[in-house]
């Protein structure tokens, strides 16, 4: 099944990938051979996945996901999905113009 996931990297960066084998993808992120990104920066941990049951919805996650902060990639890491919608660029933005009127 595909997988979305995030690594934790020994810099204390993050790194978001998707794959259709999990177990093996992070053995090779382990290994030095998952990527430029990771190569430099072992070892790394998991620190969030999730499953899916097409490989389109992953790499959507995937691609969302990368566009997101670090506190919100945090914020689901650390599984508050009820807080993640309040860190959208957006909402942010719409929110301190509500504040100011």
């Amino acid at each position: 099944m595909p997988h979305v996931y995030i690594l934790k990297c020994s810099d204390g960066s993050l790194y978001t990938g998707s794959t259709w084998n999990l177990e093996y993808r992070l053995a090779q992120h382990e290994f030095g051979e998952g990527g430029d990104y990771t190569r430099r920066r072992r070892p790394v941990e998991l620190v969030w996945c999730a499953e899916f049951s097409r490989v389109d919805e992953a790499y959507g996650w995937e691609r969302r996901i990368h566009g997101w902060s670090r506190a919100k990639k945090q914020l689901l890491i650390d599984v508050k999905y009820e807080d993640l919608p309040g860190w959208s660029r957006r909402q942010r933005e719409a929110k301190r113009a509500e504040d100011r009127d």
